[in-house]
């Protein structure tokens, strides 16, 4: 099996300590302490406030999430080429409870995963191609990528990488 990619992601939490209008701090988090001795969903998506992502995408997994601990997992992760200042605007606009919302602003978790492609035809730069992935302890044990992968693409598949897409894969596992 294929082990998730080592990298430290750059993150913001809420520190009430520091008062102000901006009471966040920066946070690394390392593959190990989302992935170690865990059984985690991750999902990638080309951009947060995006419709697909914003409508569909996280959407599922969100309406999903007790079903999917019911079958073991611990969590669910979404992640983006998205800075961690556009990731907490997102989770707020869509009311995200139970999937955390990972910024993987450099892009190297992604590329790493090789899974960056470019968009500049929408935009975007750089981003993630739509997948989702089952992880075991830090090894990848499924990986649903859609179809289409290619830099430019002038499509925004979204056939096997959502929620409905998993839970079946884990309720016949």
């Amino acid at each position: 099996m294929t082990m998730v990619p080592n990298v430290t992601f750059k993150t913001r939490v809420r520190n009430d300590a520091l008062g102000g209008p901006n009471p966040f701090e920066w946070k690394s988090l390392s593959t190990d302490e989302i992935f170690k001795g865990k059984k985690v969903i991750v999902f990638s998506l080309p951009g947060a406030f995006t419709p697909t992502c914003s409508t569909s995408h996280l959407p599922g997994y969100e309406k999903h999430y007790d079903d999917f601990k019911k079958l073991g997992v611990d969590a669910i992760v979404c992640i983006s080429v998205n800075d961690a200042f556009v990731m907490y605007q997102w989770g707020l606009s869509q009311k995200a409870e139970n999937v955390f919302l990972l910024p993987d602003g450099s892009g190297e978790f992604t590329r790493k995963m090789g899974m960056l492609v470019n968009k500049d035809n929408v935009g975007f730069g750089m981003r993630s191609w739509r997948y989702s992935m089952f992880v075991d302890d830090c090894e990848i044990e499924k990986i649903f990528s859609e179809e289409g992968f290619s830099d430019n693409c002038p499509t925004d598949p979204f056939v096997v990488s959502d929620a409905d897409t998993m839970l079946k894969y884990l309720q016949n596992k």
